[in-house]
């Protein structure tokens, strides 16, 4: 069996000659090219392996396309407004869309408008979901960061308004970029932000784990697979490497060294890219002025080395194995970077600065010329009330709707057996002192019914499969 293929995504602003480029991460033979719009930040993702999705820079519209019909523009899906981020679950059900300040959840297979989520105060900047699409963050120009669970989301009442799971107000500047580790509801959390800090909160308890202040305002960030570094990109152009497990103290107060009884302050190890994406600076590092790392509340200091910056860097990606950075500047450059050496090791030369750049794990649709997607993409409606408010009706599909016993309608299978139960305890009660046939007639009528109800589960469950492994028309 072949190794899995990375590549890279890449997207500029000026869209000269294609709306979005694949190529290979280690030859970097380009694989695939998508023409029709100009993706903005933020704004490129991957749905379900099968489509490639676009939000286009300041229009009111999704593009999206197949993987493998690159040269046809699939269907461009309708929003209310200009979409200033974009993101989709890792189990393909859900498409998010920032819209101004207001958040829009889509369910893919029909295409409905489920929420809108309106708890920002100012345009959202960026989405994510967690690994297991159990939660979703939003990060906007309001300096907040939102943590949603989609389960309370999607089951909230009509007429309440939703609330997010934890509130993290410790930014003082607009959110430029997140990122969220594996765990799920476990997970760890890094938030970049103009305000030169870059934070590490864990989603379970909501606590603040780590911030680290730079020099520069940042407005990119990402962490390898296991967690072991942080990667900031700089306004200026800079790289930084946080190592996020190794720790030293330094003396402070009227401690002369670091000892048990007083350990002195944390200093986080942080290195630099050399010449990232500054043209002019040589490959030497210099020293700079120390820079403070807080954690909890004690303070530390760091010692980056660094160039003199111009280009800022927009955004940032890890290889799988965690050996190369992949890099994306305003200089219309995409750096590769060798992580132990910190030296570049390719530069590909895009028509105008860089929007969206990260690295993915090829998905068989892409590689293959004879796949096609499972389900075509439904029509995307743009109000909650669908056709009520001019979105077209669409008939034909089959909505299921699981757990219709949490809302009244019916008892579940659980609550009838368990009456079964009670019925025929109480009935063998009452005939033990009475008559036997009465009792053994009881028994027949209620095993007769405990049949019946198996049957219709049963047919239930044949008739569900059916049209579930229906193959498409």
């Amino acid at each position: 069996m072949a190794a899995p293929i990375e590549v890279a995504v890449c997207t500029d602003s000026s869209a000269q000659l294609w709306s979005c480029v694949v190529w290979e991460l280690h030859s970097g033979a380009n694989l695939l090219t998508y023409r029709g719009g100009q993706a903005g930040p933020r704004g490129l993702t991957l749905l379900n392996g099968e489509y490639l999705l676009a939000a286009q820079l300041g229009k009111n519209y999704i593009s999206a396309w197949e993987l493998q019909r690159k040269d046809q523009l699939q269907q461009k899906i309708m929003c209310p407004g200009p979409v200033t981020c974009l993101t989709t679950s890792p189990n393909g059900l859900y498409m998010l869309a920032g819209i101004a300040e207001s958040i829009y959840l889509w369910e893919v297979s029909t295409g409905n408008l489920l929420v809108i989520l309106s708890r920002h105060y100012q345009d959202i900047s960026c989405l994510q979901f967690t690994g297991d699409s159990s939660h979703f963050l939003s990060g906007g120009k309001d300096c907040l960061v939102l943590v949603w669970s989609l389960c309370s989301v999607l089951q909230v009442d009509s007429s309440r308004t939703p609330a997010p799971r934890h509130v993290w107000s410790h930014h003082t500047l607009p959110i430029t970029d997140m990122h969220c580790g594996f765990g799920g509801p476990l997970a760890r959390v890094a938030t970049a932000s103009l305000d030169q800090t870059v934070k590490l909160w864990e989603i379970s308890s909501g606590e603040l784990l780590l911030s680290v202040l730079f020099d520069v305002g940042i407005v990119a960030v990402t962490m390898d697979l296991a967690e072991h570094h942080m990667f900031c990109g700089g306004s200026e152009g800079s790289i930084f490497q946080v190592d996020l497990c190794t720790w030293v103290f330094e003396p402070i107060g009227l401690c002369p060294s670091p000892s048990p009884q007083c350990p002195g302050a944390p200093r986080a190890e942080v290195q630099l890219y050399p010449s990232a994406h500054c043209p002019s600076a040589s490959t030497a590092w210099t020293e700079r002025e120390e820079l403070p790392v807080r954690t909890g509340q004690r303070e530390g200091v760091q010692r980056p080395q660094t160039c003199v910056p111009r280009n800022q860097v927009t955004c940032l990606s890890v290889s799988t194995d965690g050996s190369v950075l992949l890099s994306g500047s305003h200089d219309e450059t995409v750096r590769v970077w060798d992580i132990q050496s910190k030296q570049c090791i390719r530069t590909v030369t895009l028509k105008g600065p860089v929007t969206n750049a990260f690295i993915m794990l090829a998905p068989v649709s892409m590689l293959s010329s004879d796949f096609r997607p499972s389900l075509p993409l439904p029509h995307f409606n743009k109000h909650l009330l669908g056709a009520e408010h001019g979105d077209e009706q669409r008939r034909g599909g089959l909505t299921l709707r699981l757990g219709l016993h949490q809302q009244g309608s019916e008892p579940s299978y659980l609550e009838r057996a368990e009456q079964l139960h009670m019925v025929m305890c109480s009935t063998m009660e009452k005939n033990v002192l009475g008559g036997q046939d009465q009792l053994r007639i009881r028994i027949t009528e209620l095993e007769d019914e405990v049949q019946n109800l198996r049957k219709i589960n049963r047919d239930l469950f044949d008739f569900s499969t059916r049209i579930i492994t229906r193959p498409p028309k």
